[in-house]
């Protein structure tokens, strides 16, 4: 009995010691914390006092000549092949002529037959939609 009246002594007094240095601890968390929140205010006030510098007038612009449309767009060369090719035309020989990519071949072909310029003769050759 007199052993365990010693050990527990001994352990209320380890946690007395964890409870004092807890309190330290977030004591100093307290200042951390303090400390922070006045440097996002000085930080706050300082760009709230800063003045805007005034703005800019843009210089005039230059009148331009009206530009071309510029060549046709790669949706329209595409389809432009196929409606010249009388059987139609598969991926690879489209990918040849123009010098794109699969990838951008694919959506193209996918693009244009979602909007009626082109069909699908057979798997994976595309003829041009009737007018």
């Amino acid at each position: 009995m007199k052993q365990l009246k010693k050990d527990l002594r001994a352990v209320t007094k380890a946690l007395k010691a964890l409870v004092k240095k807890t309190e330290k601890v977030m004591k100093a968390v307290d200042k951390l914390e303090k400390a922070q929140a006045t440097k996002k205010q000085k930080t706050k006030t300082k760009a709230k006092t800063r003045k805007k510098a005034p703005a800019k007038k843009a210089p005039a612009k230059k009148k331009t000549k009206a530009r071309k449309p510029s060549a046709l767009t790669a949706t329209d060369q595409v389809v432009n092949i196929i409606k010249r090719a009388k059987k139609g035309v598969d991926a690879p020989t489209l990918i040849k002529k123009t010098g794109f990519e699969d990838k951008k071949i694919r959506n193209i072909l996918m693009r244009a037959s979602k909007q009626g310029k082109i069909k699908r003769a057979s798997r994976g050759i595309y003829v041009a939609a009737k007018s």
